[in-house]
């Protein structure tokens, strides 16, 4: 009996270290808490330029990871890719911008 309860503690101890690594980001792949960040800085960002009226219609998308935005799509005019840059490094959480806006 004493072996079968060893046995299922080292089982346990397993399975709890395998879920916690799990959630652990790599230089590639983030982890679950930055994720969860990175979504925010979305749609922060999103709704920023959507509350923005010269900039409603236009196509920005946006991708963040690790706190990296890259802004992409296309703009009518050079001060449209610039506002769009300026509004999503002045988002909290953004570490920089990488603005690929074409104007169109």
């Amino acid at each position: 009996m004493k072996n079968l309860a060893i046995i299922i503690k080292i089982v346990m101890c397993t399975l709890l270290v395998t879920v916690l690594m799990s959630c652990a980001g790599t230089s590639k792949k983030e982890s679950t808490g930055q994720y969860v960040d990175d979504s925010t800085i979305t749609a922060k960002i999103k709704t920023a330029i959507f509350n923005d009226d010269s900039l409603k219609t236009l196509q920005i998308t946006v991708v963040t990871f690790k706190g990296n935005v890259q802004l992409s799509g296309f703009v009518d005019t050079i001060q449209h890719v610039h506002k769009a840059g300026n509004i999503a490094i002045n988002v909290d959480g953004v570490k920089s911008v990488i603005n690929d806006l074409v104007v169109k």
